[in-house]
Order: C-alpha cells, then sequence, then structure tokens
C-alpha cells in the first residue's frame, strides 16, 4: 500500500520538525567543517556523499536520528511515496519499507523477505522538443540485499526494450543496494533464494490455473453463440515488456488524494494527458501494447486503453461501480472507454481521451420502425466486453451494438460473468509477485503562473516576427489581452464540469474595451503540451486564427493571453486565445 499524500506530507513536517529540534543541520554543519579540515588531502576539495555518510555514521548522528524518529502505520506493509519524477531518469516509487510495530524499530529481516513487491524502475527519454519516449520497464528484485553481508551488494542488469524491441537490449546498468538502518541480523543467501523461488513456483502455478480457466470460459462462451468468436472479448492483454497479464490485473482502486477533488476532475486529467498509439513496424493493423501504471504517467502519454485503465481506476477510488468497456467505435476500429453503474440503474459511458459524458439509453429492437427511439451520442458501435479489478464479463446478447445492449450485468444471459475468485487468484494485491505495485499520483512541479507567462511571451515574438515577414507592424494591447483571461478559465470550467458560467461579463467587458465602429475577433484554442512554436504553428493551420494574426486594418491593436492549468503528474490544460480589434473602413 502508498502513504496518502495529505500523509505523506504530514509525515514530511514531523520529520522536518524533529529535524530542527535536534538541530542535525546544524551538527551536519560542523562535521562537514571537521571533515573537510583533518580527513581530506590538502589536494582534495570536494567531499563525496559517501564521505559525509561515513563521517555521520561514525559520530552516531544517523542512530540518534533514527532513535529519535517514531514511524507509527496503520498496515503491515506500508512504503512512502518517493519525490516527483525528473523528465529524464529512472523512476523508482519504492521507498523506506516499513512495518507495524511500536514505533521504535524498523522491520526485521524475515518480515521483510516477506514483502514481494519489485522496485519498478522505468527509463524515459526527453528530446529537445520535450516529446517523451518509454525506452525501458525494469521489475527489480531487490530483496537479494537482505542476505548480503552488511546490508551491501551490488547488481548488474540488462534492460531490454519495449514493444516490437521487448527482446533488444537497450543498456545495461549497474545498481548498489545498501539497506539503512543496517539491519540487526542478515539472512543467508539460501534462506532468500529459497523464499523468492518458492514465490516464482507459487506464481507460475496460479497464472497456469488461471489460464486453463480462462480456455475453458472461452470455449463456453463461444457454444453461447458461434459468432461469438469475432467479438472484442479482451481476456489478456500485453504490457510493455511483451508479458500477458490479466487485464483486470490493470485496474485498481486508485485514490488522488487531495489533488483531486471530483471524478470529473479526474476525467479532465485523465483527458489532458497525451493520446498516443503504440508504434508499428511496417504496415498490418494496431500494435498490442497495454502499459503499467508508472510507464503511462512517467512519459504523460498512451493509448486509449492506458487512458481508460487509468479513469476507471480513479473511479473505482471516488467509490463509484466503473468498468472498462472494450468495443469499438465508427468504422470498427477498436477502442476503450469507461462506464459507470449507478444505483438507480443509470449507465454513463466516460470518454477518457475527451473527457465527455455520455448518458446510455438503449433502444428497442422489437419496436415498430416508425416509433420514437433514443439518437445516442456516443461515438461508440460494439461492444465486447466490460471489467474492472474483481470481475470480467462478456457480451452475450444476440448482437453487440452499443445502441441496443443492455446492461443488466447481474443477468447471465446478457453478460457471461468469470469466476470472481479465479480473477483474485491472480489479480488481487499481493496475489502473485509479477504484478506491478500502483504508484500514488504525484503532485504538479509546474508554476502555472510562471509558464503561462512564459508561453504568452514566446507567442507573442513568434507573432511578431511573422508579421515582420509580412511587412506588417505589431501593436499589442495589454489590457486587451488581460480581458480575455476569464473567457479561458471559463473555458477549462465548462472541459470539468460541462457547466458554462461567466461568458455573460467577458463579452460585456469585450463590448465596453472595443470602440464604436471597430471590429473584434478572437481565436481560442486548447493544447495539452507547453512547447510554444509547436502551438503557434498549429495554430496558423486555422484560416480563422491566421486572418486574426496576420490581421490588416486601420488601429490594428492585437492581444493574446495563455493560460496554463496543472494537474497530477505535471499534466496540463494550456488555453491561448489570439484577439485583434481594428477600425472597419467599409
Amino acid at each position: 500500500m502508498s502513504l496518502p499524500p495529505e500523509k505523506a506530507s504530514e509525515l514530511k513536517q514531523l520529520i522536518h520538525q524533529q529535524l530542527s529540534k535536534m538541530d542535525v543541520h546544524g551538527r551536519i554543519r560542523e562535521i562537514l567543517a571537521e571533515t573537510i579540515r583533518e580527513e581530506l588531502a590538502p589536494d582534495q576539495q570536494q567531499l563525496s556523499t559517501e564521505d559525509l555518510i561515513k563521517a555521520l555514521r561514525r559520530r552516531g548522528i544517523i542512530d540518534d536520528v533514527m532513535k529519535e524518529l517514531n514511524f507509527v502505520t496503520d498496515s503491515v506493509d506500508q512504503e512512502l511515496p518517493s519525490s516527483p519524477k525528473q523528465p529524464v531518469c529512472f523512476t523508482d516509487r519504492q521507498s523506506t519499507l516499513l512495518k507495524k510495530s511500536d514505533g521504535t524499530r524498523m522491520a526485521d529481516s524475515t518480515t521483510m523477505l516477506s514483502i514481494s513487491d519489485p522496485v519498478h524502475m522505468v527509463l524515459i527519454k526527453t528530446d529537445i522538443f520535450g516529446e517523451t519516449t518509454l525506452v525501458a520497464s525494469y521489475f527489480l528484485e531487490w530483496r537479494s540485499v537482505l542476505g548480503s553481508e552488511n546490508g551491501v551488494t551490488s547488481l548488474t542488469v540488462e534492460l531490454m526494450g519495449v514493444g516490437t524491441e521487448s527482446k533488444v537490449s537497450v543498456g545495461i546498468l549497474n545498481i548498489k543496494l545498501e539497506m539503512y538502518p543496517p539491519l540487526n541480523q542478515t539472512l543467508s543467501q539460501e534462506v532468500v533464494n529459497t523464499q523468492l523461488a518458492l514465490e516464482r513456483q507459487k506464481t507460475a502455478e496460479k497464472e497456469r490455473l488461471f489460464l486453463v480457466y480462462a480456455k475453458q470460459w472461452w470455449r463456453e462462451y463461444l457454444q453461447i453463440r458461434p459468432s461469438h468468436n469475432s467479438r472484442l472479448v479482451k481476456i489478456f492483454a500485453q504490457d510493455e515488456n511483451g508479458i500477458n497479464r490479466p487485464v483486470c490485473s490493470y485496474i485498481k482502486p486508485l485514490r488522488a488524494g487531495r489533488l483531486l477533488d471530483t471524478p470529473r476532475q479526474a476525467a479532465r486529467f485523465v483527458n489532458v494527458l497525451g493520446y498516443e498509439r503504440a508504434p508499428v513496424i511496417g504496415g498490418g493493423g494496431k500494435q498490442e501494447q497495454w502499459c503499467t501504471l508508472l510507464a503511462f504517467l512517467c512519459r504523460n502519454k498512451g493509448d486509449c486503453e492506458d487512458h481508460a485503465n487509468l479513469l476507471c481506476s480513479l473511479l473505482l477510488g471516488y467509490g463509484l461501480e466503473a468498468f472498462v468497456c472494450v468495443g469499438t467505435k465508427a468504422k470498427g476500429v477498436p477502442h476503450a472507454w469507461v462506464m459507470t453503474c449507478g444505483t438507480d440503474g443509470t449507465i454513463t459511458f466516460w470518454e477518457s481521451l475527451t473527457g465527455h459524458r455520455y448518458i446510455h439509453k438503449p433502444a428497442n429492437p422489437d419496436e415498430s420502425p416508425v416509433a420514437e427511439q433514443p439518437k445516442p451520442l456516443y461515438p461508440y458501435r460494439t461492444i465486447g466486453c466490460v471489467f474492472n479489478h474483481q470481475m470480467f464479463l462478456g457480451n452475450c446478447q444476440p448482437s453487440d451494438s452499443v445502441e441496443i445492449c443492455v446492461f443488466d450485468l447481474n443477468d447471465e444471459s446478457k453478460w457471461k460473468p468469470m469466476s470472481e475468485e479465479a480473477i483474485r487468484s491472480v489479480c488481487a494485491p499481493g496475489a502473485t509477485t509479477s504484478l506491478p505495485p500502483f504508484p500514488p499520483l504525484c503532485a504538479s512541479t509546474i508554476d502555472a503562473s510562471v509558464t503561462s507567462n512564459e508561453i504568452e511571451m514566446q507567442l507573442r515574438l513568434l507573432v511578431s516576427e511573422h508579421r515582420k515577414d509580412l511587412g506588417l507592424t505589431t501593436v499589442w494591447e495589454d489590457q486587451l489581452s488581460y480581458l480575455l483571461s476569464p473567457a479561458l478559465a471559463s473555458y477549462e470550467f465548462e472541459r470539468t464540469t460541462s457547466i458554462s458560467a461567466g461568458n455573460e461579463e467577458f463579452q460585456d467587458a469585450i463590448r465596453r474595451a472595443v470602440p464604436d465602429g471597430h471590429t473584434f475577433k478572437g481565436f481560442p484554442i486548447h493544447f495539452v503540451y507547453r512547447n510554444a512554436r509547436r502551438a503557434f504553428a498549429t495554430c496558423l493551420r486555422s484560416p480563422f486564427c491566421e486572418e486574426i494574426i496576420c490581421c490588416r486594418g486601420d488601429q490594428v491593436r492585437l492581444a493574446v493571453r495563455v493560460r496554463v492549468f496543472t494537474y497530477p503528474e505535471s499534466a496540463c490544460a494550456v488555453w491561448i486565445m489570439f484577439a485583434c480589434k481594428y477600425r472597419s473602413v467599409l
């Protein structure tokens, strides 16, 4: 389990207070000065982190701090969330492991040996334009350090590529593991190896039994109706490492702490994460690749399945009955979206790529052709199955058309369920060692005001240069730019809540700012990236926006306003509005 963000913040504050009370910072400075004077050679002016740690340990500072800090947790296995991810790095969210105790000691080696969660490391490449690429994803078995002498061990692991390159080596990583504080008693390497071997054997047996069950379920599903063979019933999906996992293992109730306040805000957060289909080498259909949650969050973009899995997990965390739906859109394109079932029977579809919500009202196929039927507003055409972390159901109705589908999931004549016990055996937390732990969401590291101002200044420069190339002068009006802010805030509020508000005040302010005989034009546009040059090039492809940027006339005044709205994991919604006012000469 992961510590909620609000608890982590409280814990950090308590630790800071304790360190200040003990004057740890002052003692460290004294030791630092003393070490530089006494222990370093005259020609050596640099003090490494390792030298400082050794000096602190010799003087008992680390032991004193650990004795004074009393950790009390509410669960057997607990981990603290790590600091926010960096753009290009290994992202490691496995932190200090604690146990439920009397608050005076860390978990012993035997208890830690039973903690089977691996350390998930993700390697991301970021280019000069800010575009991210997933390079490698690796699960590190860290427990070998429990059997090493002095609690220190070094490992060399080979990192493999992802997707179609999952069998191609991308590099070697040297890792040093060390226990802090040192264990009172280490285990023999034979005990550690035996435990790991038993866990692998147990996991393999559970996965084998689930595969046997899944094959039997599929045979029974085809016996209901042979045409079911063509439906999109997805029981397994490959992750970024090419490993087949039950689709239910990609879902887990996820709480956002204080980072997201409502389910609709969660939908907006998922929506602003970038969309990118898995790359395909050569021709053919869509490449199969579902990402683990950490890999998806680290690169801030993914396919429709990644978005749907995250949104479903967040909605489950808000206490809703949510499922991922697998089916098709127009022209038979495979797609995944989210469905929630209300206590009153209302079925709501959530499109994770746009944040739109649709109420589903099934049409009656037995009605007269002249009878008025509800017209679907959603883009979905067929549905093969629905699933979450506990349930998997295959659509066994005569037609898989979403328009006439009845979502009574308790009716086994319409939906064939998988055994929930079988799903728990391989998908429940801690059921197998092959399941990656879900990371907590990290708060945004973006300063919205600063970023908004930077993008706005860059766009002003780009517009001025573009108009100069056309032989036009550029006069900016700061007041008009400022008046555009309420509109951008209103647009984002509407995207999040589906409620329009504030337009009347904006329109009234613009009417007052534009003199009689003048014309005002405005063009708002929305992006999920912060590259000003890329956004400007996109805007110029719009004839209406180009007309504003290249405006000619008498007393032309230009305005541009940028508003960045930040979300967890440094995702953001960027609203830009170009405007101009000029004197009409006709």
